[in-house]
């Protein structure tokens, strides 16, 4: 229990830090001037970052599971930008920011998807071999 946790951990600090690189990395117009790299894949890897968070507060969770959890944390945050209480926190919070938002995407909701099921098919996979 106690080592799937601490990878889940391991795996969303390492996801938080190619997602802060690359928003770095595209604020240079050579990688990325529009702006979309950053955009899509920071919620696309917020994405695999709560498919992690999963496994910290559930590490017998199965892919499946985990994945539907994941994607249904992340669709709510989305909603939840709809009221404007996470624009609000975030003028106020870096941190609120990261982990809220600002304003709702719908995009994002394809986004989420596209960060957690390669992730959770890779999971089956695994568990699928170490089965067999």
């Amino acid at each position: 229990m106690l080592r799937v946790r601490v990878a889940a951990v391991v795996a969303a600090g390492g996801l938080l830090a190619v997602a802060l690189g690359i928003r770095a990395l595209s604020g240079r117009a050579v990688v990325d001037s529009s702006g979309a790299l950053s955009q899509y894949s920071g919620t696309a890897l917020y994405a695999a970052m709560m498919y992690a968070g999963v496994f910290v507060l559930a590490p017998k969770a199965r892919p499946l599971g985990a994945a539907t959890a994941a994607i249904t944390f992340c669709w709510a945050i989305e909603l939840f930008q709809l009221t404007g209480l996470p624009a609000e926190l975030s003028s106020h919070s870096w941190l609120a920011r990261l982990a809220l938002g600002v304003a709702f995407d719908p995009a994002d909701l394809l986004w989420y998807v596209v960060g957690v099921v390669p992730l959770a098919a890779i999971h089956q996979l695994a568990v699928v071999r170490s089965r067999a």
